[in-house]
């Protein structure tokens, strides 16, 4: 007890408190003082000379021993082949796609999936068969590790083995061989915590040999050996791989005056940075391609601005122990830029964190007299829009705080007419008339 201290002294919760003092920085001496941000942003000065080895050869290494079973992605899954930062190429499966929900999109942002879901049966994609979205996966536990700390790497280590042993197993019960169904994680908190854990289980036999004891229990290892994805793929790696077929055989809404600024997640490109896609079409490949790639293939303007590095503020502890940092990280940082430096009609990202920072947010700037918005959107829901899907039915925007009225006018679509449709469409609902994207039986092995 004699090593608590007062947090109303020196310490603070979870690293923050009253020792964090105002530096009183002069504005020239604040800008110098982050003047080296910029420069990272503006040339993306990694050095690719000397790099750490490709984890994928390890893992080939691993499995011709006996040691695992590498899911692999096949000519069936239909890849489509893209350079990652260390000029690596990566395998994006575009068939064949296990869907690995977010905990957060289902619950804040649900337009956000069911956008991604709607283009897969736009393209002609065969439910049960093409692609699957089954009940039986669980939250990959990265928030509680983030957030507070508690959890640890063989605890994620085994969650993820689980979610992706079913992924591999998944295909059986729909009459299919075992993985046949690859991993789309929607998540960018999930899918960097996925790429960061993959790595110290092939570069651990001591982590390796725990989980597959944890595993062993839950009966979920295939000929007693773990089951490591060959890729780790991320929602927006497929969008940006579909970006042209999305633009040339389903886009019916010219956005070309829309003015969209990006805000790419940190979880998707700064962690384990080497396997981020990059394309040099895309801002002079100074950026991560995903989410700024589909909306220059619909046409947009895409608009660069100077805080494009930064984090949103969510930060998993700072939205716990400093929820105001959050907010006010988020509205000065990230909107009032957008807003000022790009006149931005709509900022799009990748993960459902940031989404929701930012746009659950903008309401607390009116207390403090910031009266600036942006409307805040997944890449993948902006596509659906310029693609002609309904923005209640489909997109769900009514369940953004964010004001995304102007935006939906300014694409030619009435807002309006929208929400009386929609509130028809309740109505059917209500009287036991249920449309449905998916079959939820198919989630029981329904074929």
């Amino acid at each position: 007890m004699s090593n608590i201290v007062d947090s109303n002294e020196t310490e603070g919760i979870a690293g923050h408190g009253s020792f964090f003092q105002q530096t009183n920085l002069s504005g020239a001496e604040a800008a110098k003082a982050t003047e080296w941000v910029r420069k990272h942003v503006d040339k993306r000065t990694v050095d690719l000379g000397e790099r750490m080895d490709d984890i994928r050869d390890h893992m080939w290494e691993l499995e011709k021993d006996g040691q695992i079973i590498v899911h692999r992605i096949t000519d069936a899954h239909k890849p489509i082949e893209v350079q990652t930062l260390f000029g690596w190429t990566k395998k994006v499966p575009t068939m064949q796609l296990w869907h690995h929900k977010s905990c957060g999109q289902c619950g804040n942002i649900p337009g956000y999936p069911t956008s991604l879901l709607w283009f897969m049966n736009k393209f002609g994609f065969e439910p049960g068969k093409d692609y699957l979205d089954e009940t039986d996966q669980t939250s990959c536990t990265a928030w509680n590790y983030h957030g507070s700390g508690i959890g640890n790497v063989e605890s994620l280590a085994a969650v993820f083995m689980r979610n992706f042993h079913q992924a591999y197993i998944s295909g059986k019960q729909h009459g299919f061989e075992a993985g046949h169904f690859f991993p789309l994680v929607h998540c960018g908190t999930s899918f960097g915590n996925y790429k960061e854990i993959r790595k110290y289980l092939v570069e651990s036999a001591e982590l390796r040999e725990r989980v597959t004891k944890i595993l062993g229990k839950l009966g979920r290892l295939v000929d007693g050996k773990l089951v490591i994805p060959e890729e780790i793929i991320h929602y927006s790696e497929w969008v940006h791989v579909m970006r042209n077929r999305i633009a040339s055989e389903l886009q019916t809404v010219d956005v070309s005056n829309i003015r969209v600024t990006m805000h790419a997640a940190c979880h998707y490109y700064k962690m384990v940075h080497e396997d981020a896609i990059y394309d040099p079409s895309v801002l002079g490949g100074n950026r991560t391609a995903v989410g700024s790639s589909v909306a220059l293939a619909l046409g947009a303007q895409l608009i660069d601005y100077s805080t494009w590095y930064d984090c949103c503020g969510f930060g998993f502890r700072h939205i716990i122990s400093e929820r105001e940092f959050t907010r006010s990280f988020t509205m000065d940082r990230k909107i009032r830029v957008a807003r000022e430096e790009a006149n931005a009609d709509v900022m799009l990202g990748i993960d459902t964190g940031c989404i929701t920072t930012m746009d659950k947010n903008q309401w607390i700037g009116k207390a403090h007299d910031n009266d600036f918005a942006v409307p805040i959107m997944a890449d993948v829901q902006f596509a659906a829009l310029a693609c002609g899907a309904d923005p209640f039915k489909i997109v769900q925007l009514q369940w953004h705080a964010s004001p995304c009225e102007e935006l939906v006018e300014k694409m030619g679509m009435s807002w309006t007419e929208a929400k009386k449709t929609f509130e028809a469409y309740l109505k059917e609902v209500e009287a036991g008339n249920i449309e449905y994207l998916y079959n939820p039986e198919l989630a029981l092995g329904a074929s």
